[in-house]
């Protein structure tokens, strides 16, 4: 069974279980945020979502 699921979605999640688990505060969230979307716009995204692409590719050859 393949499982396909969105990164935003993804990430998204681990940002509310680490606010209601962890003590993450939602300022702490939202400067996190602020930072991905600047960095989105920035010179290395392109180099981030080629390493992004590169180890979900790595992770998904893995068989169990």
């Amino acid at each position: 069974m393949a499982l396909s699921i969105s990164a935003v979605v993804l990430l998204a999640i681990i940002v509310f279980l680490l606010i209601k688990k962890s003590g993450l505060k939602g300022g702490h969230a939202v400067v996190c945020m602020l930072l991905g979307f600047y960095l989105a716009s920035s010179t290395v995204a392109p180099t981030i979502s080629e390493l992004t692409t590169n180890v979900a590719s790595m992770i998904g050859s893995i068989k169990f």
